[in-house]
């Protein structure tokens, strides 16, 4: 497959909008509406055989989300991985943590973005203040035991999927 041609057909402070012409193997044409967004981090944290959420409003669904913490930079800020790992966590739920442990890096919707995400485990918390964004003032953050985790996503109630290939990569871990 080689891109004969590209234009941004929109833009704004989150995400880029492209649309690429492609000439395939065979010589046909085609193409591809790509999303360009921010890699972000995703961040478990784990303590007393069990997990920190958070909940919030998700526009694009209509209702509330139950999630891991997870986030991009905001604008002007930057660092590593490992950094934006760590402010997630602090800005979402108030906790700091001693141990972060990285499981791994995913894709997040391979056939429309370049969107990736690190999945990281934080263990040794400390409470301390959140540092919330004006979209997330809405947001609760809630100790979950692992079975009852288990029991969210059994039924439904946790259907973000970066949070769950996050949980895969834990359990394939142990």
């Amino acid at each position: 497959m080689r891109t004969t041609g590209s234009r941004e057909v929109y833009r704004n402070s989150w995400i880029r909008v492209r649309e690429d012409t492609i000439e395939l193997a065979d010589g046909s044409t085609g193409l591809y509406g790509v999303v360009e967004k921010a890699d972000f981090a995703l961040v478990m944290p784990a303590e007393n055989g069990g997990f920190w959420l958070v909940e919030q409003y998700r526009y694009p669904l209509g209702r509330r989300s139950w999630e891991f913490p997870q986030g991009t930079w905001g604008a002007g800020k930057s660092g590593s991985a490992e950094d934006l790992a760590r402010a997630e966590l602090a800005e979402e739920t108030g906790l700091r943590a001693a141990g972060l442990a990285h499981l791994g890096r995913l894709d997040l919707a391979s056939g429309l973005m370049t969107q990736r995400f690190d999945v990281w485990v934080a263990t040794d918390l400390t409470p301390g203040p959140t540092a919330r964004e004006a979209t997330e003032s809405d947001m609760q953050a809630a100790f979950v035991p692992e079975s009852e985790l288990r029991r969210m996503i059994r039924g439904g109630r946790i259907t973000d999927s970066p949070s769950l290939a996050a949980y895969s990569l834990l359990l394939l871990a142990q």
